[in-house]
């Protein structure tokens, strides 16, 4: 059955107003990115503009980030949540409102999810409902374990009854939002081994410990190893990003450095792997003498969808956008620290699309040259609205 769309009159009568400043909005955050626990001049434009609404948002604890109650305040409470923190990354476009900041982008949509949730909730300030949508407008998504964890030692997901949020999709096209029960982005660590010796010549390896070739044997049979050591069905993956060592091609060097990512799909698999990781890597290095220090620095478990919330978030979708908007989602290998609410209140993640129509080439997340079709915002404002509606007034 076809469904036509019935977006609710909130959300389109603060876009028939207001849509040239969300454009402003998220194109003035976009020139004006801040890293992680740093968003100061985020947060102050946020509780500027929501205090200008007769709203009264309150900063977090750690400074930066802010939350904003919409609402009577009785009945149950929905969270919207949007994450505000940029990446350390130049900005490559030639466009109007590149960063201003040298070395620092944002490259992962968090202006978009921002401008949306600002958006939304202005709309909804100016409805009539009962219970209350809680606006979170998070810090920090892009460090370990994240900023998810600060919202929550504030005592803001006290009471909360489901969560939401979008996050961009660059290989989905404007008008389309993905959609999966269950998990949706996978568990993603960090990991540095460090190894050290004796030192010693080139000509005479036997005498002392050959540290780049420890280094190399571990670089390359941790991941062999972990795939021989793990459920394939688990997903999991280490690539390394970083090898360091000696500074001379004949002195073999006293220390090295690895440093890469591990990333899972299975939770059981997550919870596991450092003690694995532990003892592979120290099998690795024992026959040559090495010495060896594994520092594992625990990320984000995988996002789990609500199955209950994700029919509830789909039905949202297709209200709002027709039937046609609402696609399938497949599981990332992708890290997201909104698995934190999800894993103490039931709720959902969406893809929002943000690929020009025809467009072949997606500009990919992460990457100094990605962009979005702004015509994605007021998307996401319906899809926010209207599944926080939804929710208030579910059975």
């Amino acid at each position: 059955m076809i469904v036509k769309p019935s977006p609710d009159p909130l959300a389109e009568a603060w876009l028939a107003e207001h849509r040239a400043e969300l454009v402003a909005v998220r194109r003035d955050l976009h020139a004006h990115p801040e890293l992680g626990r740093a968003e100061h001049r985020t947060t102050a434009l946020l509780a500027e503009r929501l205090t200008a609404e007769g709203l009264s948002p309150k900063v977090l604890s750690t400074g930066t980030g802010l939350v904003c109650d919409v609402g009577p305040g009785n009945g149950r409470v929905v969270l919207l949540r949007a994450d505000i923190d940029a990446l350390p990354l130049e900005d490559e476009k030639p466009v109007s409102y590149r960063s201003t900041v040298p070395g620092v982008c944002h490259a992962c949509g968090h202006d978009v999810h921002t401008a949306a949730l600002l958006g939304a909730g202005l709309a909804l300030a100016r409805g009539s409902f009962d219970g209350t949508v809680r606006l979170v407008f998070q810090p920090a998504e892009e460090l370990m374990p994240g900023g998810a964890l600060d919202v929550i030692a504030d005592g803001w997901l006290d009471g909360v009854s489901s969560a939401f949020g979008l996050h961009c999709d660059p290989a989905l096209e404007v008008g389309r939002v993905g959609l999966k029960s269950g998990p949706i982005t996978a568990a993603s660590d960090q990991l540095e081994v460090r190894v050290t010796g004796p030192g010693g010549h080139t000509s005479r390896p036997q005498n002392t410990v050959d540290l780049v070739h420890v280094l190399a044997t571990v670089a390359t049979g941790l991941p062999q190893a972990l795939s021989r050591l793990v459920d394939p069905r688990a997903g999991l993956c280490l690539v390394w990003g970083h090898v360091s060592a000696g500074v001379a091609g004949n002195a073999i060097p006293r220390s090295g450095t690895l440093r890469g990512t591990l990333r899972v799909l299975d939770k059981v698999a997550w919870q596991a792997a450092p003690a694995l990781v532990q003892r592979v890597v120290e099998g690795l290095a024992a026959p040559y003498g090495a010495r060896v220090v594994v520092s594992y620095t625990r990320g984000v478990p995988p996002v789990v969808n609500d199955r209950g919330a994700t029919t509830l978030l789909t039905s949202a979708v297709r209200a709002a956008l027709g039937s046609g908007a609402a696609v399938a989602a497949v599981q990332s290998l992708g890290g997201e620290d909104f698995a934190w609410f999800l894993d103490r209140v039931p709720g959902s993640m969406a893809r929002l699309g943000v690929k020009p129509a025809g467009q072949e080439l997606p500009h990919d997340l992460h990457q100094g040259t990605f962009d979005v079709d702004e015509a994605a915002l007021p998307v996401a404002v319906r899809v926010l609205v209207g599944a926080a509606l939804a929710a208030l007034s579910a059975p």
